[in-house]
């Protein structure tokens, strides 16, 4: 899956973006991502401190990465779990936020999940991202409460048609 991206405000530039299937070799691209995220500052920082993307994870699971093209930059990522279904991970660059590779990770998760058979994803969303869930189509179907000691705040749990 290609698209091309324009980053607007200082210089406008189009960037090549597509998505591929991760490999053992982005663990520490995908945990770089993860740990620097801005979304989890502050009191969400126990969420990710000490998290690791690793290879065994990238090996077991449908891991997408969006990448720019020609560069091989790992713009985002997501990670879908089949059985049951549930999107278990997704971010997106802090400094790419804003240009689509949310919204086009997403089209790929929902192709992927089609393509398995799958007619909704599950989603256990951090807080802050529950709108962005909202505006690609996912229903809230309940709240996931605080699990200590590491997840201390209650979760919007949504699901994702994708059929």
């Amino acid at each position: 899956m290609r698209s091309s991206i324009t980053r607007t405000g200082d210089g406008a530039r189009r960037e090549d973006v597509r998505i591929r299937r991760a490999t053992a070799q982005d663990a520490r691209r995908l945990t770089r991502l993860v740990r620097a995220s801005r979304a989890y500052e502050g009191h969400y920082a126990a969420m990710v401190a000490g998290y690791r993307v690793g290879p065994d994870y990238i090996e077991t699971h449908r891991v997408f990465a969006a990448v720019g093209a020609g560069t091989e930059r790992v713009l985002g990522f997501y990670a879908l779990i089949l059985d049951p279904p549930e999107l278990d991970l997704m971010f997106v660059a802090d400094d790419a936020q804003g240009l689509g590779i949310g919204r086009l990770l997403i089209g790929h998760l929902r192709e992927e999940a089609r393509r398995t058979g799958l007619t909704g994803v599950r989603i256990v969303s951090h807080p802050p991202a529950e709108g962005f869930y909202r505006s690609v189509g996912a229903r809230r179907t309940g709240t996931l409460a605080a699990d200590p000691p590491v997840v201390m705040w209650d979760r919007p749990e949504l699901v994702l048609p994708v059929a």
